[in-house]
């Protein structure tokens, strides 16, 4: 501790603090422009000048350390003159009707509140505004030169958009495109708007729609990364949100899609009003109507077909407590475990994998790992563009801490460019590759021995196993130098802790579950879990997948991801109602079961299952077989269109209160921001307004989201601290099993979930039947892309439209110079399945033979293309592996 004076008051400090920061510790308010707490000081603006006696001249407090003895005066009179000099001098090339019209910008409070006018303000440079940017209006006559945009930029987001060009009085502020904005690299994130301190930068949609007059805290609707953000509305519009500065995950940062794909909520195609489609149109009812309708269906069928013969899905979008409700209204009222989620086609396998092998089917580290670790392994995820705050964060790791990083993956990302390794296996190749770093590691001698001992059991049957595999045997089959294989293995197992993070590119595959259980393997092998900066991490990809799933929407877990068999007793102490057994049908096996014509009704909530399932001629047939399909979503989606019966128009994320569960298990709050709209209900009010139309109006009798979490607290013991209460300014992370308990980080430190030991799992290579061949000569691999988001239904009813209009297909260059294809040509992707069309991309992101493509777009519904196969443990779709072929059309270059 340092002893020092502020204004007099003698007071402990703890070493290494700011004059900046101890002065506001002390409760003292020094003015800045330029700082910015997710930024390093540079004292640019000179508004934070203390005076400290013994010193000639003023000091910059933001830079300067806090000496033991110090005393300072932060606004004694030099002080106070020195910063209304320095502000005159910057209103000296202002515009004076900026500062009128905008009194609420920092600068602007900053100058009024030292007591200048407009005529300090004499006009400013002549710039013409620029806005080409789809999100961002530029106005750089109210440029300050304060660098915020330019830092914040580099040391947050890592993209080095704006540059600083020139020196001293002639330096300005260019984006790194040297003319117009919407032509640079700019990802949207917003940070340098949120840093600008004159409007210089502005979100178009207060410029449009006026300033918020309301905030709301709650949590993104978007990725699993859960960043949190301020909702800012005005006459009960959303018309800006902000990052939340203390979030625990995001840290005062928020991607494209957070920031500002908000404006689906008053989408002109939004349904509000309950329908029922009678002679191939919707009619609009009122809820009384809708639900009995519905209630009197799901009766019938059940008293022909039995219980077996419905189902429901619950959904990724909606809060921990509808989805404890959906699954709770199947076993109750439905009496059949015929539930699941959209979890079952992303990452089931990696809960199924982590839960075989260690006890926990979720991440075993959180998100603060990232700074702690020393090598980080990406595998088979893009975290830049499907979770990009999580992807800012690693490249940050790399680029400040150097931090080693390892990515395998067939693609070329963003963040390849800073790799240590890049391994660029070929797509299916997942077991050969993992097999290998785990020889390699053993091989070498570069395992834990001490943790090995005393955590990790059949290693000498695993060792042997892994002999055929060494990266000289497989590095032909997967397309990677055997050396590179092993040199990933050796920074993995030396440069510790090493923390390996994985996405739908291992899951998403024949061997999805068992491509998940060799990465538990590497870390089993090296010691790394258990402990700070390490562990395995699935990167879940929508917002509440996590959740949804442990909630219990899933036939074989109740909530908590317990097995029916271990829980049942406690469940039927709380519900009062008995526990069906029969084992339940997943997703997959629903839509074969409607096509076998078993199935009969299925109600699915906020997810459009047509249009996301692979192989979509099957789903379709599946569907068209049903008798009641219950559609509960925003919009009428493709499922909707062409197959349901009923629609329940529910309300967003933004028209409710409840919670989410992020990928690194931390339960969140969601707050109502706006009212809902029309006559929108949500899920919540749904599922009990039709469980009482049904006659179980008692075991649904909830009014609130708060009332059905404190139910989830007495059916999942691991839940049971997790107050509203405590979550209020911040979420927790299971377990947490009482009120005092504070989350927790890490899990497995000294033992796994099942045991004191862990297996290792001898994993054979089984390829997947999706070979190229003459008809098919190319592998096509699907997934997400930055601006747009899973099956569009809020995305692509925002501007982001704008900045990512269509899926696109990704080739290489000499394969389009082969076949003749122009970039932004539309093609015909055909496969054994089916066919999409859609514009062609020439890239070097990816190989000779190899495409990639998106999914967002219906116009395009790229699933009609993708195949058949299906994990072998939990019957996830094989979406990264599909063999097509490229043809060309009659038309020309696509707009």
């Amino acid at each position: 501790m340092i002893r020092a004076k502020i204004n007099g008051v003698e007071r402990d400090f703890s070493e290494g603090i700011t004059v900046l920061a101890a002065a506001r510790e002390a409760g003292y308010d020094i003015p800045t422009l330029c700082n910015d707490d997710r930024l390093d000081p540079v004292g640019a603006c000179r508004m934070c000048l203390v005076e400290i006696k013994g010193r000639a001249h003023e000091a910059v407090s933001c830079t300067t350390l806090l000496a033991d003895g110090m005393d300072v005066w932060t606004h004694s009179e030099p002080v106070e003159t020195a910063r209304k000099w320095n502000l005159r001098m910057l209103a000296g090339n202002y515009p004076a009707d900026a500062y009128v019209k905008f009194p609420d910008k920092p600068f602007h409070r900053l100058a009024a509140d030292y007591g200048l006018t407009t005529d300090d303000f004499n006009g400013g440079q002549s710039v013409p505004k620029d806005g080409s940017h789809t999100y961002i209006d530029v106005d750089m006559s109210r440029c300050i030169n304060c660098y915020a945009c330019a830092r914040i930029c580099a040391d947050v987001q890592g993209q080095f958009v704006w540059h600083v060009v020139g020196r001293g009085e002639a330096s300005k502020i260019m984006p790194d495109s040297f003319g117009a904005f919407g032509d640079s690299t700019c990802v949207s994130c917003g940070a340098c708007v949120d840093a600008c301190p004159t409007g210089a930068l502005e979100d178009k949609t207060v410029i449009e729609r006026g300033f918020p007059t309301e905030w709301t805290r709650t949590t993104c609707p978007y990725c699993g990364t859960g960043c949190e953000m301020h909702v800012g509305v005005r006459d009960d519009k959303i018309v800006q949100v902000k990052p939340v500065m203390d979030a625990p995950v995001s840290f005062g940062h928020l991607c494209v899609k957070g920031r500002y794909a908000f404006d689906f909520v008053d989408a002109a195609d939004r349904i509000t009003e309950p329908m029922i489609r009678e002679d191939d149109g919707w009619l609009v009812v009122s809820w009384e109507e809708a639900l009995q309708f519905t209630a009197q269906k799901l009766k019938e069928i059940i008293k022909e077909s039995g219980p077996e013969s419905v189902a429901v899905l619950g959904s990724a979008r909606a809060t921990n407590e509808e989805n404890y409700l959906a699954q709770k209204f199947t076993r109750v009222v439905l009496g059949t475990n015929n539930v699941d989620s959209c979890a079952r086609v992303c990452h089931t396998p990696s809960a199924a994998a982590m839960k075989i092998m260690i006890g926990t089917g979720a991440a075993t580290n959180s998100l603060d790992d990232i700074e702690k670790a020393r090598t980080i392994i990406l595998c088979g995820c893009n975290p830049s563009e499907n979770h990009p705050i999580t992807g800012a964060r690693i490249k940050q790791a790399v680029i400040k801490n150097g931090t080693k990083l390892i990515v395998v993956d067939p693609r070329t990302t963003e963040l390849t460019k800073y790799a240590d390794v890049h391994l660029r296996l070929r797509p299916g190749t997942n077991i050969l590759m993992f097999n290998a770093l785990a020889h390699a590691i053993i091989d070498e001698g570069l395992t834990d021995p001490e943790f090995v001992r005393t955590r990790v059991s059949e290693f000498e049957e695993f060792k042997e196993f892994v002999a055929e595999y060494s990266p000289e045997a497989v590095a032909e089959r997967c397309g990677v130098d055997a050396e590179l294989i092993r040199k990933a293995a050796r920074i993995y197992a030396t440069d510790t802790p090493s923390m390996a993070m994985h996405g739908l590119g291992m899951t998403e595959h024949l061997q999805g579950t068992e491509g998940v259980m060799t990465v538990v393997n590497l870390a089993l092998l090296t010691g790394n879990i258990g402990k700070p900066g390490c562990g395995v991490n699935p990167l879940r990809g929508q917002n509440n997948v996590q959740g949804s799933a442990h909630m219990g929407c899933d036939p074989g877990i109740l909530t908590g991801s317990v097995a029916i068999e271990t829980a049942k007793d406690l469940f039927e102490s709380v519900w009062q109602r008995p526990v069906p057994t029969a084992a339940g049908l997943n997703q997959l096996q629903m839509i074969d079961a409607a096509r076998d014509g078993k199935l009969k009704a299925l109600w699915t909530i906020g997810y459009d299952v047509f249009l996301s399932n692979a192989n979509a001629h099957e789903t379709a047939k599946g569907f068209s077989n049903m008798d009641l399909v219950i559609i509960q979503d925003f919009f009428l989606n493709e499922t909707a269109k062409r197959f349901g019966h009923v629609f329940f128009p529910a309300v967003s994320s933004f028209e409710k209160d409840g919670t989410f569960m992020n990928g690194e298990r931390r339960v969140q709050r969601i707050r109502t921001a706006v009212t809902p709209r029309g006559n929108a209900h949500s899920d919540l009010e749904i599922i009990c307004d039709l469980a009482a139309a049904m006659g179980f109006e008692r075991e649904f009798s909830f009014k609130t989201a708060e009332e059905v979490w404190n139910e989830i607290r007495l059916v999942w013991p691991d839940s049971f601290g997790m107050t509203y209460e405590r979550m209020e300014n911040a979420g927790l992370q299971w377990p947490c099993p009482e009120l005092d308990h504070p989350g927790t980080q890490i899990l497995h430190a000294t033992s796994f979930s099942n045991g004191v030991t862990a297996a290792l799992k001898r994993i054979k290579y089984r390829p997947t039947k999706e070979v190229v061949n003459e008809d098919f000569p190319f592998m096509l691999t699907t997934g997400r892309v930055l601006e747009q988001f899973n099956a569009g239904t809020m995305t692509m009813r925002t501007p982001n439209k704008e900045l990512r209009p269509t899926d696109l297909l990704m080739i290489s260059r000499a394969d389009s110079e082969r076949l003749s294809i122009a970039d932004g040509e539309r093609v015909r992707l055909k496969s054994n399945y089916g066919e999409a069309i859609l514009p062609a991309q020439i890239t070097e992101r990816v190989k000779q033979g190899e495409l990639f493509a998106s999914f967002h777009d219906a116009e395009v519904f790229l699933n009609y293309a993708t195949g058949k196969v299906r994990d072998r443990f939990t019957q996830a779709p094989e979406f990264k592996v599909t063999a097509v072929r490229v043809e060309k059309l009659n038309g020309g270059v696509a707009k």
